[in-house]
């Protein structure tokens, strides 16, 4: 059985990459407003988060899915549309 996961967009991404990766693009207060937990809030570290997200699996949930919306969707206004070969819109 191939070890190939091709229709998980995390799949080889470590939680150490994703937080770092949303860390440097939102910033950390960034990250607290978009997901609600005090690690990203109260004197917040790569550490600290890690230590907590992986005893936390429903923040964890948020935070994958908050790199899943920022980085691996195609964003709606950038993707042109096809013209629809039936004249319908």
């Amino acid at each position: 059985m191939p070890d190939s996961q091709p229709n998980n967009p995390l799949h080889g991404i470590t939680l150490a990459t994703i937080v770092e990766e949303l860390e440097a693009h939102y910033g950390w207060d960034g990250l607290a407003e978009r997901v609600d937990i005090n690690c990203f809030k109260s004197d917040p570290s790569l550490k600290s988060s890690l230590k907590f997200l992986r005893k936390t699996p429903w923040a964890r949930s948020k935070v994958e899915a908050l790199y899943i919306a920022t980085f691996c969707e195609p964003s709606k206004s950038s993707k042109p549309r096809k013209p629809n070969p039936w004249g319908e819109r």
